[in-house]
């Protein structure tokens, strides 16, 4: 046994703040920027006006999308939410939590054979913050789960 830090206590959620932040920054940004040009450029009419506007929504719709995920850890288990899904797992279907170099983000080896990516930790722009945090929900895995060593 490695003498690794305890898991952190439940509940807790994983999401990539960083990422979030800018993501929803630049969404607000543009919404602004092109808000205001369609309100000032006096030259457009009511329709080209609306459409900087929805162009600018569905652009910070997109953003808002791409901070969706996170990865919840409770007691019964963890939900993972991705970009357009989300699953609850029982802590028992989850044999190893996982992310390798060069992983975008972390991978659950589930108890039916398959894989699931967990958006909600990647090591894009904080990639010491993705460790710790698939560190720690590899322990609360081993901690809850049956991937833990027996004694």
């Amino acid at each position: 046994m490695s003498a690794a830090a305890p898991p952190p206590a439940l509940p807790v959620t994983f999401r990539p703040t960083r990422t979030r932040a800018v993501l929803m920054t630049v969404g607000i940004a543009v919404l602004v920027v092109l808000t205001v040009v369609a309100l000032l450029l006096e030259r457009l009419g009511p329709g080209e006006k609306a459409s900087f506007i929805i162009t600018g929504l569905l652009f910070f719709g997109v953003l808002t999308l791409l901070s969706r995920p996170k990865v919840v850890a409770e007691e019964g288990g963890v939900t993972v939410v991705n970009l357009t899904t989300k699953r609850r797992l029982e802590w028992a279907e989850v044999l190893r939590v996982n992310l390798r170099p060069g992983d975008p983000w972390v991978y659950l080896d589930l108890a039916d054979g398959t894989s699931l990516p967990a958006m909600g930790i990647q090591p894009g722009i904080a990639k010491a913050r993705a460790i710790s945090d698939a560190r720690a929900l590899r322990a609360l895995a081993e901690q809850h789960g049956t991937g833990r060593a027996m004694d």
